[in-house]
């Protein structure tokens, strides 16, 4: 029996040596066709390019090519599955080449971006790789491909950059030091640590408008962080006083005492800038306004009476009749902001103090104090010219249009990510309150 079994064993044997091996699959990523580029193809590109999609993550090169190849240069994956192709007979070159091509004739084309940051990778191009994955995460932010791959990447080259700037500060290259930072925000645009490194060189070096700028982003993006807020007040203030902006040092003076009991030495020299501005205790009502979910017209005057203090004693000012305001507590800074026209009063000579203000109100009295401050020698430069800007939610004959763009030109507001401005939304005392505080930085 078994010398009668032994030669079907061996012609067994034998047929399974001579069988060609299946193909291993590719150890990159394929990423899936976009939808949109799918909707553009006949039903029969779809069915070739599916197929061909499958060989290509089944490594069956051959299989792939032709019905690549077949599919022509005209259709919107010849390039990009060209690509994939190269990259499974490792020519990144070519594959790199093809990605390229993809893009530059179908822009958006996702597997292009993924194949292009796979070679760049391979390559050790980080800040290559990292755009790739950004353009992925700008069409498809939900990517789970490339979202984790970016975050790493973020981290690794942001700690590198945090390691180069602080070796450049300890040896006392403070500008090598301000480039590594202003890299790594490159990266993560919203890193605490960079803006408030950056806040602290630039203060250092006697540039207050730039440190300035990061402190508010320090506050926006890391708003727990006490002791940075507390370091960065501190500084900022000592750093106004000493160039006799008393206004200023004044504003960062206050701000630090909501954080920390003030030792009597600050509290000394608050009083000496407030008799150098004139001024006395405000009303205590003004110290509650950043709390509030909804400011109304008083609240508003105030925060710019308070802010433009020094701007506002000025030619120009006219007599305005105002019948109902003897009651507010922001009478006077009414009377001020009345005066110059930053605020409108109403054609029966009411101010309405405790009405409500929304964004499209807070935009055109934003518009009015910029104006203001031009005519006084302020430099504003709009950031966005007018005509780019595109808002789904207010029309352009709507009345308070015209100010909505300026202050969106201004970049001192902003659209949320699908254009909408939110003209009737209320606006909250923190809202208002770092709206004034930009224009105030610019004017200085």
């Amino acid at each position: 029996m078994v010398k009668k079994g032994l030669p079907l064993i061996l012609a067994a044997l034998a047929a399974w040596s001579c069988a060609t091996a299946p193909p291993a699959p590719p150890s990159f990523f394929i990423e899936d066709l976009p939808p949109e580029v799918k909707a553009r193809m006949t039903l029969d590109e779809r069915i070739a390019a599916n197929e061909a999609w499958q060989h290509l993550r089944a490594g069956r090169s051959d299989r792939a090519r032709r019905l690549i190849a077949g599919l022509g240069p005209g259709s919107l994956v010849y390039t990009v599955g060209w690509g994939y192709v190269s990259l499974l007979s490792a020519d990144m070159g070519a594959a790199e080449a093809s990605f390229l091509t993809s893009l530059r004739d179908v822009p958006g084309m996702t597997p292009a971006h993924v194949g292009l940051a796979q070679i760049y990778a391979a390559r050790g191009d980080r800040e290559q790789a990292f755009l790739q994955y950004r353009e992925i995460l700008k069409r498809d932010p939900d990517n789970r491909w490339a979202r984790p791959r970016l975050e790493a990447l973020r981290e690794t080259l942001t700690r590198g950059l945090f390691e180069d700037a602080a070796d450049a500060k300890e040896a006392g290259k403070l500008e090598e030091a301000r480039t590594a930072y202003l890299k790594a925000l490159f990266y993560d645009p919203d890193s605490p640590t960079a803006h408030y490194e950056l806040a602290l060189l630039y203060l250092e070096g006697g540039d207050q408008e730039s440190a300035v700028m990061h402190f508010e982003a320090v506050l926006e993006k890391d708003p727990e962080a006490t002791e940075r807020r507390r370091r960065l007040l501190r500084a900022m203030a000592d750093a106004a006083f000493a160039k006799e902006e008393f206004g200023r040092s004044l504003h960062y003076y206050e701000k630090l005492g909501e954080l920390e009991t003030l030792g009597p030495e600050t509290l000394q020299r608050i009083e000496r800038i407030k008799g150098r501005l004139g001024i006395y205790e405000l009303p205590s009502q003004y110290a509650s306004i950043p709390a509030l979910d909804a400011i109304a017209r008083e609240d508003l005057a105030a925060l710019i009476g308070v802010k433009f203090r020094d701007f506002l004693d000025a030619p120009g000012r006219r007599t305005r009749i105002v019948v109902d305001i003897a009651t507010s507590w922001a009478q006077k800074y009414i009377v001020d902001v009345a005066s110059l026209d930053l605020m409108a009063v109403f054609d029966n000579h009411t101010f309405q103090p405790r009405r409500a203000v929304n964004r499209a109100e807070l935009a055109e009295t934003a518009v009015r104090l910029i104006r203001f401050l031009r005519s006084r020698g302020g430099s504003f430069v709009p950031l966005i010219e007018a005509r780019r800007i595109q808002i789904s939610d207010v029309n352009p004959e709507n009345f308070y249009y015209p100010a909505i763009v300026e202050a969106l030109s201004y970049q001192i507001m902003a659209l949320d990510p699908l254009r909408r401005f939110e003209p009737e939304r209320a606006v909250t005392g923190r809202e208002a309150a770092r709206i004034v505080d930009v224009i105030y930085g610019l004017a200085r």
